[in-house]
């Protein structure tokens, strides 16, 4: 994204600077918005990383890292969710994608089905994915919150970080109902 350029110091010898313009940025504000989104793109792989190593080491299971917060997010509260309270809590409009994931939990035995018809349908944890999710807690812990805590300051600026995320969800949210009214045929 930045392209290394030369430009002569105060002694007249070059030195290396950064060009941090590309074709979606070119000012000030737009390079740092620019820079965040592209740091967004990259943690959220790593974070999706994350998931599936972390979830691998405490169950036989390949998942990726979106069946993995499926899991968590079905146990949060230890009540049953609908694949509607799923989509809106994962903010995922793609339902097809969201049936295949629950598909492989059960199959997996960590989800149970319940219920029949359209409404009436719900998703919970089994005993064993209780117990995986609870394993999969512990390693987060020893792992993650572990490393995160040893970070100056980091429990305000991890509040900041959420307010500013929720902020732009917001705003994507809002620019792509824009966008889509301006679609090409």
């Amino acid at each position: 994204m930045t392209k290394q350029k030369t430009q002569p110091n105060q002694s007249g010898k070059p030195r290396a600077e950064f060009d941090q313009r590309w074709h979606l940025a070119q000012k000030p504000g737009e390079i740092e918005f620019t820079e965040l989104e592209f740091a967004l793109m990259r943690t959220n792989e790593g974070f999706a990383r994350w998931q599936s190593e972390c979830l691998a080491s405490v169950a036989d299971l390949a998942a990726s890292g979106a069946e993995n917060a499926m899991l968590h997010i079905i146990r949060m509260n230890d009540r049953p969710k609908t694949i509607k309270d799923l989509a809106r809590l994962t903010n995922r409009d793609d339902v097809p994608n969201i049936q295949y994931s629950l598909r492989k939990l059960i199959a997996a035995g960590l989800v149970e089905r319940k219920g029949a018809g359209r409404a009436g349908v719900t998703y919970e944890v089994t005993d064993a994915g209780h117990r995986v999710t609870e394993d999969f807690g512990a390693l987060r812990q020893r792992l993650l919150i572990d490393a995160i805590d040893s970070v100056p300051d980091i429990h305000e600026r991890l509040r900041e970080a959420t307010r500013t995320l929720n902020l732009l969800c917001g705003i994507y949210e809002e620019v792509a109902r824009v966008a889509a009214t301006h679609r090409r045929g």
